[in-house]
């Protein structure tokens, strides 16, 4: 048989991409470390996660996979590895020379290295995390990209928490996106990118170190009744890099009306890294607000013509933040700074106030006057129910933010503004209980309408913040959590797990904004409308230990603490809606996936 050249070289094309086609199917192995702090697999034919999972108490809990599948390698890459390391070269290079990437593993840390070579540059390292597993978030501080410096805090609810640090001389950002709502649901992702070695940095190394990070003595550390405590601190953290500010979560809404919820955990969180702690989070998304970006509960944002109006919560919630934030750092430049703002976010709360004394809604709040088709939403967080004219729970937090900026003009040696701040929070208190206590069920109504009458519906949460910003009594107070324990084991809940109702009785059709069933309209224990969640819990927890009722707290605290520890406000339930709302049988019936509020309840185990 005659020798034909193109004949052979056809032959070895085709075994050739009959080997490439193989491999696709069955790529390389993945190779793996494990330790009881976290998992790794790394792809067997280029530097690729396909594999990670963490748990920053040691327990081994390590069966959740925190990664999307990778992208299929561009080009082919040499792999060396070990027990403790894996090395990619790209092919054709010398295995002499220095890797691509590498990675080194010790118990508690994950080293990954990059190495630039001209003839092949290496290619920036992807991580894709699958937030209906984690809700992943990358929390440091920002450049305008979106991009974060290091070191910084890559943290995983529910999971635990890598502290990622750069080899001394580095100077790289990490990239950061997160997207929800895809077409798809593995079109959610939240994305973080290591840059490469480059002509600039020849060589970028990166340490991934397993942390823990809460506040508290060391009782804590050896009580495994804290272990939800400990692992998810700082859950309620979520930076969201379209908008560089704390959000719902990374790829949802930053809201106004409850920043002061961060806020107020950051002031106890001890530092994330050197030289980044929570409160530098808290001071950003601040300055965002203060340069003119808006958040959920605010005009403007994203132009939602049901908002008419800022919700009362949402400056007293913003100023709650700033005194905070000031509070817990000294930071008095950035307060000389800002001042001048924040006496204009002032003047907007003390505009919304009546002739009672007391901040008023525009929208009536009178039943029947919520149309079928929203046209506006009413006066606070809870927008589906119809908090309207004067509104318990915006006054509460309207008096401690008013307190707050008086302390903040009194830092400022302003003592005009700190008369009028005072005046104007005691102006709240005179008349705060004669206007929402209702005689009739011994507790706090929601509001009390135009016309009015008062809306009661044993809201859980209005007379846990009255109560612990200090609005009423000790007396009155402890009265009124008599009747409000009375009524909630009357009405059978005692399902503590899944938090509290915010509402104990159904809120009546004529009293409901949003005319969906899917929202709680005339379904109570769906949504709003009577859902068990962990929001606002934190108010009756700390009502409770303040007036020395220790053991009801506890009764409340500790299901709450072994649900979290538990993962059990993130992610989908069997009916595809979501943990951060729930019946009081369990059955999910949120949204968000991840809702920071939620979270704000842990602060209470440091008030016991």
């Amino acid at each position: 048989m005659s020798y034909n050249p193109a004949k052979v070289w056809m032959l070895a094309l085709i075994s050739l991409v009959l080997v490439h086609a193989a491999a696709a199917q069955n790529p390389p192995a993945a190779l793996n470390y494990e330790s009881p702090y976290f998992k790794v697999a790394l792809a067997g034919d280029h530097p690729a996660f396909v594999a990670l999972a963490v748990d920053s108490l040691g327990n081994g809990r390590l069966q959740a996979n925190l990664v999307r599948p990778p992208v299929p390698a561009s080009r082919a890459f040499r792999v060396r590895s070990s027990a403790q390391s894996v090395e990619y070269r790209s092919a054709g290079e010398s295995p002499d020379a220095p890797p691509s990437w590498a990675f080194e593993f010790s118990r508690r840390e994950l080293r990954i290295r990059s190495s630039y070579n001209a003839a092949s540059p290496p290619e920036p390292l992807v991580a894709v995390f699958n937030p209906w597993v984690s809700h992943a978030t990358l929390l440091g501080m920002m450049n305008r990209d979106a991009s974060v410096r290091l070191p910084a805090v890559l943290h995983f609810p529910d999971q635990g928490t890598f502290r990622i640090t750069l080899s001394e001389g580095s100077h790289v950002a990490l990239g950061y996106d997160a997207a929800r709502f895809g077409r798809y649901p593995d079109k959610d992702y939240v994305r973080v990118t290591f840059p490469a070695a480059s002509p600039a940095m020849p060589v970028v190394e990166y340490t991934l170190k397993v942390v823990d990070i809460y506040p508290g003595g060391p009782g804590l550390a050896g009580d495994p009744r804290f272990d939800g405590f400990r692992r998810n601190f700082l859950n309620i953290f979520q930076l969201n890099p379209r908008h560089r500010m704390l959000a719902n979560n990374a790829a949802s809404d930053p809201c106004a009306l409850n920043l002061y919820f961060p806020s107020a955990v950051a002031v106890h969180t001890p530092p994330l890294a050197k030289g980044l702690t929570a409160l530098d989070l808290v001071r950003e998304t601040l300055d965002q607000y203060l340069s003119g970006k808006k958040g959920c509960g605010q005009v403007g944002y994203r132009d939602n013509p049901q908002v008419k109006y800022d919700f009362l919560d949402s400056y007293p919630s913003l100023l709650t933040a700033a005194s905070d934030y000031v509070s817990g750092s000294n930071d008095l430049e950035w307060l000389r700074k800002n001042y001048p703002a924040l006496k204009e976010w002032t003047a907007k709360v003390l505009a919304m106030m009546d002739k009672n004394g007391l901040l008023s809604y525009p929208a009536s709040g009178n039943s029947g006057s919520w149309p079928e088709k929203i046209v506006i939403r009413p006066a606070n967080w809870w927008d589906t129910i119809g908090f309207g004219h004067e509104d318990a729970y915006s006054n509460a937090l309207a008096y401690h933010a008013l307190r707050g900026m008086a302390e903040l003009a009194r830092r400022m040696n302003r003592p005009e503004d700190v008369r009028l701040y005072a005046s104007k929070a005691r102006a709240i208190r005179s008349v705060y209980v004669k206007t929402f206590y209702d005689p009739a069920t011994g507790v706090l109504a929601g509001w009390k309408s135009a016309d009015g009458k008062l809306h009661d519906y044993y809201f859980t949460f209005v007379s846990g913040v009255a109560i612990t910003y200090g609005l009423v009594p000790g007396r009155l107070a402890n009265r009124i959590m008599d009747h409000m324990l009375a009524k909630m084991k009357a009405v059978g809940y005692t399902h503590f797990q899944y938090g509290l109702p915010g509402n104990l009785i159904p809120v009546r059709p004529e009293d409901y904004v949003d005319h969906s069933p899917r929202f709680g309209y005339n379904a109570f224990q769906v949504y709003e409308n009577g859902g068990a969640t962990a929001d606002f819990e934190y108010f009756t927890l700390r009502a409770l230990y303040k007036l020395g009722r220790r053991k009801q707290a506890d009764a409340m605290l500790f299901p709450l603490l072994r649900a979290y520890e538990a993962g059990g406000f993130q992610g989908k339930g069997p009916n595809g809606m979501t943990k951060d709302w729930k019946a009081w049988d369990g059955t999910p019936h949120g949204y968000e996936g991840l809702l920071i509020d939620n979270y704000l309840a842990l602060l209470a185990v440091l008030y016991r």
